[in-house]
């Protein structure tokens, strides 16, 4: 089959989503980068801005020179951070297989999505719909069978754009543009192809592998192979981390046993460090929930002084959290617990932990390898056999 790779690249990110706030600066060249008289660098230019030779890391104080009228606005990362997960939330719709190469850029295999939501161009047509309709943004997208040609084919379809690269005319796409469009050539090598009379992708396609080999080495394959359209790499995705871990139970019968909720609550503590400990993190905040008999729903946090993986501490703390709610008259159908405020930072083992907390991390080590091979409840503590 035939792969089929998106290159998502959103148009003058961090400028687009400065004006979504500042609707009465479009049409204007702005810049965002920092105040003209202050040290900096260009972040990213509006194509008015860009009309005047103004791009992306070039100095500030050079971009006020070009264009004395531009506007210029800071950064302000957070809200990128926020616009940009936003973004990702959409593109996860159509495909889990996404590699993000910048906040505002990602590669998209939707080999085999066909049947879901249509060809490649009309998966494409939506997601650029989607974005502009929920974010107000334009996104430009390259559709090709490879990374390589997918990434060039983005930078000429914007702004707004999308282009598609049929099977077979990658090497007829890429032949007449010239070097600096391949991706991963450096101006060191173009100058050097120069001398050799190469200025254009298809000239470049034409020198055979061994004069490649014999003058540039080990980059001479990635030229030969390159300049033919040729790009193998897989999309490098990772499924995305979870944000919090949770755990609840519905009782057959509404309760008011103090006993039983403690258990049950220990049980899904249980459940859920267990989980905690496969994604390799620790949680800092804990939450318990409550829902009486009349489906009234509480929630109670503690944020640690530390965060922490161990059943222990997690049940200590919830148990602390039921004990202060608990009112023997109510009824309760439903208990459940939350961890959240993850981190995945490795611990300092040498420094920061004494025996006993190495002790215990093999143990629970131990505890997990045993319920992944016989199941969960293969290995019950004593508090919860209550249940």
């Amino acid at each position: 089959m035939l792969r089929e790779i998106a290159h998502i690249d959103m148009d003058a990110f961090f400028v687009s989503v400065e004006l979504v706030r500042r609707p009465h600066l479009r049409g204007r060249p702005v810049v965002v980068g920092g105040a003209p008289e202050a040290r900096g660098v260009v972040a990213s230019a509006s194509y008015e801005a860009r009309k005047y030779g103004i791009g992306a890391a070039m100095p500030i104080y050079q971009a006020k020179r070009l264009c004395p009228q531009a506007i210029f606005l800071p950064a302000n990362h957070r809200l990128y951070a926020e616009t940009s997960r936003a973004m990702f939330r959409i593109l996860r719709r159509y495909t889990p297989f996404i590699e993000e190469t910048s906040v505002d850029e990602a590669y998209l295999d939707l080999t085999g999505f066909r049947r879901l939501y249509g060809s490649a161009m009309t998966t494409s047509e939506k997601i650029q719909r989607e974005i502009r309709e929920h974010l107000q943004l334009n996104a430009s997208i390259g559709l090709a069978t490879n990374k390589l040609v997918a990434k060039v084919a983005s930078g000429y379809a914007k702004p707004a754009g999308i282009m598609w690269v049929l099977p077979g005319y990658e090497a007829n796409f890429l032949a007449p543009l010239p070097l600096d469009k391949l991706p991963g050539v450096g101006q060191s090598t173009r100058e050097k192809l120069r001398a050799f009379d190469i200025h254009t992708i298809g000239e470049l396609a034409h020198l055979p592998r061994k004069f490649l080999e014999d003058n540039f080495g080990k980059m001479g394959l990635y030229l030969h192979q390159r300049a033919r359209g040729y790009d193998n790499n897989p999309v490098v995705w990772q499924p995305e981390e979870a944000k919090s871990v949770s755990r609840e139970q519905t009782f057959p019968q509404d309760t008011s046993d103090q006993q039983y909720l403690e258990a049950t609550l220990h049980h899904l503590v249980g459940k859920a460090t267990s989980k905690l400990r496969q994604l390799g993190a620790r949680a800092q905040t804990i939450t318990l929930k409550l829902r009486y008999s009349d489906f009234r729903t509480i929630t109670h946090s503690i944020t640690l002084n530390e965060p922490t993986e161990f059943d222990q501490v997690v049940f200590s703390t919830a148990r602390g959290l039921l004990r202060k709610l608990f009112t023997p008259w109510s009824k309760y159908r439903l208990i459940g617990i939350g961890l959240s405020n993850l981190s995945r930072q490795p611990w300092q083992l040498e420094l920061y932990q004494p025996q006993k907390t190495l002790r215990l991390k093999e143990l629970y080590r131990c505890i997990d390898q045993i319920r992944g091979k016989y199941g969960f409840h293969y290995l019950t503590v004593g508090r919860s056999l209550i249940l």
